[in-house]
């Protein structure tokens, strides 16, 4: 099943595809992907063997009807109760559980809903991640902003009435280094009132600073929580070493972060372990530091430049519902994002359900903010990340949430 992510690899060099033919089909090539590299920070932490041998212990098929609807009855649920809303035994009880999943939402979140747009500043990579879009091998037009470009991508997404960003770069410490990305922060704070990053994961000093930059909230992918699946889809980079991926969100919270959010990719692994291990890794993170505002997203696998073929494996609309809604249940006071990967039909539904925040005006290419909220053309931009599946303006999305008798938001946060 492993080559069935493989992208094209036509025009690489040939020294760069014996390479990554070397990778693809020799474990002895690549690094031990438990095993620290230098520079990497290991700190002390129980989370990641709780919520491994949690999810190592977990069988799905073991759950029964009564177990589903006993968690739908309790007032507070348990870990045991999380696996059953997570089984198969759960699905003829979607409705239910999607009803309930409302309650607890309007019950702590009322019917506001969040906006907020990704801002892409780099798609140099150093990984060879097989399922993405921006890996170092595949055969990409690559860009990287210079302040001048930030800035005026910033100010045309400010001037839609935007107020939360989210900066993004591909995985590259050479070409995106932290005072980089730190400059692109204190730059964000001049346009807007709260603002994320989702890029490589740092020490606690970087994060520090990034965060005296004007930083809210650190999101990481963990991609998959399969220890083995994952060493099969990280074949070279820093990427590659999974504890250090794992420990990030804390690092974060131990530099001072305000937040920060967990997913899984869902459609890599088995994606009801991978859905059971992203709530409790946010579920142990917020009781060890219940000052922090804690949140998930829900990504599923979408198609990339050069391989449209990648989609999720047994992971539809009915089955990512199940996730959200046992998500919402287990964890009241958690956010849950839903991206622009998915449908605009979805969105506007499981918005009233479970979700507390979308992106609106979304592009996942580099320096394309003017070209597709202007109309004005431009194809100087670098190659897109993965092909979005809702590519509404924040005006459209705003007008619409307010049409589905929901109160969008641009930002509650108040700096004093």
């Amino acid at each position: 099943m492993e080559n069935e992510y493989f992208v094209d690899s036509d025009k690489l060099s040939e020294s760069a595809l014996k390479r990554k033919h070397q990778l693809e089909t020799d474990p002895s090539s690549r690094t031990d992907c438990m095993e620290y590299m230098e520079g990497q920070q290991i700190i002390n932490s129980d989370i990641r063997e709780k919520v491994l041998s949690e999810m190592n212990s977990y069988q799905p098929e073991k759950y029964t009807t009564e177990q589903v609807l006993r968690a739908l009855r309790k007032d507070n649920l348990n870990i045991e109760d999380l696996k059953a809303l997570l089984s198969p035994a759960a699905e003829p009880f979607l409705e239910k559980m999607a009803e309930r999943a409302r309650i607890e939402t309007r019950k702590h979140f009322g019917n506001t809903v969040y906006l907020f747009t990704p801002l892409y500043i780099a798609n140099y990579c150093e990984n060879y991640c097989v399922y993405c879009g921006f890996n170092c091998y595949n055969d990409i037009h690559r860009m990287k902003l210079d302040t001048e470009q930030i800035e005026h991508e910033m100010k045309i997404i400010s001037e839609s009435g935007m107020e939360e960003i989210l900066i993004l770069t591909g995985e590259s410490r050479s070409k995106s280094d932290i005072k980089y990305i730190g400059e692109a922060c204190k730059m964000a704070r001049k346009y807007f009132r709260m603002v994320g990053i989702e890029i490589y994961p740092v020490n606690v000093e970087d994060y520090a600073y990034l965060h005296e930059c004007g930083v809210d909230y650190v999101t990481v992918f963990q991609e998959t929580y399969d220890i083995k699946k994952y060493e099969t889809l990280h074949l070279l980079g820093h990427k590659r070493v999974f504890p250090y991926r794992f420990d990030a969100q804390e690092r974060a919270l131990m530099g001072g972060m305000r937040g920060i959010a967990c997913s899984a990719l869902l459609g890599l692994s088995d994606f009801r372990k991978d859905a059971l291990a992203s709530a409790l890794h946010v579920y142990y993170l917020q009781r060890k530091y219940p000052h922090a505002e804690v949140s998930l997203s829900c990504p599923r696998l979408r198609p990339i430049i050069n391989n449209g073929k990648i989609n999720p494996h047994d992971v539809g609309e009915k089955q990512l519902c199940q996730v959200l809604c046992a998500y919402r249940i287990f964890l009241p006071f958690a956010g849950i994002t839903v991206s622009s990967r998915e449908s605009e039909e979805f969105r506007n539904g499981i918005v009233k359900i479970a979700a507390t925040k979308i992106s609106a005006g979304v592009s996942t290419g580099i320096g394309d903010h003017e070209s597709k909220y202007t109309g004005k053309e431009d194809n100087s931009g670098g190659d897109e990340q993965f092909e979005i599946n809702d590519g509404r303006s924040l005006d459209k999305m705003y007008k619409d949430m307010a049409q589905e008798g929901l109160q969008p938001v641009l930002n509650d946060y108040l700096y004093v």
